[in-house]
């Protein structure tokens, strides 16, 4: 179950954390080599009725790799990040995500809710991000 030697997730939680088993099992069942998809991850907490945070540390305990953020973000081969700058961005869209800015950031919840109520690829947020400079932190799975 250890594929990662080099990186052990797990760490960032402290030694007494212990994996849910209940989450684990269902990570386990789905993942691929060892790694998960973002979406299937909020499918699980969705299914289970538990946080995503709790599911992304689960699958840190159990140094499984989070793949191919919803947002573009990370876990794409071979260069991690897939999201581009928009050629153009509506003045709806950049206005929403200003709105919505923490310290001159926008979370991961954020940039999801805004795709959801502008109907749009969550991409289309991430990469409204990248043309505005602005970044997105605090995953929700907490892989960043």
């Amino acid at each position: 179950m250890n594929l990662h030697k080099d990186k052990q997730f797990a760490q960032k939680h402290g030694p007494d954390a212990k994996p849910d088993i209940l989450i684990k099992n269902e990570i386990i069942n789905r993942a691929k080599e060892n790694k998960i998809p973002c979406a299937v991850a909020f499918e699980i907490a969705k299914e289970l009725q538990v946080s995503e945070d709790a599911v992304g540390m689960t699958v840190d305990l159990i140094n499984y790799r989070l793949v191919k953020c919803q947002l573009g973000l990370f876990g794409y081969q071979p260069k991690k990040k897939i999201v581009k700058p928009q050629n153009k961005v509506s003045e709806d869209l950049k206005d929403a995500i200003s709105d919505a800015l923490v310290q001159g950031r926008l979370s991961c919840k954020s940039a999801l809710d805004i795709a959801s109520r502008f109907k749009v690829h969550k991409m289309k947020v991430s990469g409204a991000c990248e043309t505005m400079g602005v970044k997105i932190k605090h995953c929700q799975l907490g892989a960043f």
